[in-house]
């Protein structure tokens, strides 16, 4: 992939606040129209590098260029072509939903006509449109996100970095939430993401990176990522006891349960893995009567990687 193809790219990125060094000459790499999450526990350097990317602080090293701009040279084409939502709402509950899509319509200079169309757009597309005249302090929390995250598109912005953008909704507005992210990603906008919840990152990430102590510890896809981590099997199933024991001999050192007749035989979640142990059953036709495979979730990558409980994600 060239470096044109990249949203978003920094190479070296460092930055220290007095004799704590915060990032540590970090590589990032945000393909266009993709969800990239940005995971570690609390003062790995989440914070930081996302203030360094949406221009609210300087690196002290490293060559960062988010939308085909330079950080360092030309931050303000970096800021026309990105938005942010925090982690804490931006809305202005004395306002209206409209006022406050309104608004922010106010401060991209957009001209009256098109800022009142645009706000009606987002407000449909949002389903808020019941609720465009009521002030932002009766919305659910819910609907305040949603609220939140369309004001930060009234700029059509390319980019977009996402804190925590689910933290203390319920698990219905969650989804929906993870729904919109979904829909924007398949317009075409790149979204970077950082998030408390595991499940989330593995639900909408095309790509994670795990910053421990400043450091990328890892990075892949959510699958690459498990693969890293022991404890991965392939469960088999048998009809009968006969079948269990000949697939036990054939398999070698395998886990099993007489009583279930299932065998839980090591593996690394990949194809290639399942090929090897399917291909050796059928050199010894031994019949399978059913198999999954299990791998270790991000909780268990989290934990592995940054000694860390995944409630400390944040």
């Amino acid at each position: 992939m060239t470096t044109t193809q990249f949203a978003i790219a920094a190479a070296g990125l460092r930055k220290s606040y007095g004799a704590k060094l915060v990032l540590d000459g970090i590589d990032l790499h945000v393909a266009e129209g993709t969800i990239f999450a940005l995971l570690g526990p609390n003062g790995a350097g989440k914070t930081t590098a996302v203030q360094i990317l949406s221009t609210l602080i300087e690196p002290d090293a490293g060559v960062v260029r988010v939308a085909g701009h330079d950080v360092a040279a030309d931050p303000e084409s970096v800021r026309s072509a990105i938005g942010v939502t925090g982690q804490f709402s931006a809305v202005d509950n004395l306002l209206t939903g409209e006022e406050n899509l309104l608004l922010m319509a106010d401060l991209h200079h957009l001209p009256r006509a098109q800022g009142r169309a645009r706000a009606a757009e987002l407000l449909e597309q949002f389903d808020l449109m019941e609720a465009a005249t009521k002030t932002a302090v009766t919305y659910s929390g819910g609907m305040r996100r949603r609220l939140d995250l369309a004001m930060t598109l009234v700029g059509a912005p390319r980019i977009i970095f996402l804190d925590e953008p689910t933290t203390g909704l319920d698990p219905r507005s969650r989804r929906n939430m993870w729904q919109i992210i979904r829909d924007l990603v398949a317009d075409g906008v790149t979204i970077f993401l950082t998030t408390q919840y595991l499940e989330e990152a593995d639900q909408l990430a095309d790509r994670i990176a795990v910053l421990d102590h400043g450091t990328l510890v890892a990075e892949g896809t959510p699958a690459e990522l498990k693969r890293l981590v022991p404890g991965g099997h392939i469960s088999l199933q048998f009809a009968d006891a006969d079948e269990l024991e000949a697939a036990a001999h054939a398999l070698g050192a395998v886990a099993r349960d007489d009583a279930a007749l299932t065998l839980a035989v090591p593996s690394d979640g990949a194809v290639q893995s399942l090929r090897t142990v399917l291909d050796r059953l059928h050199f010894e036709s031994i019949a399978v009567e059913s198999l999954s495979i299990h791998t270790p979730d991000l909780d268990d990558v989290f934990l592995t990687l940054t000694g860390t409980a995944k409630e400390a994600v944040r």
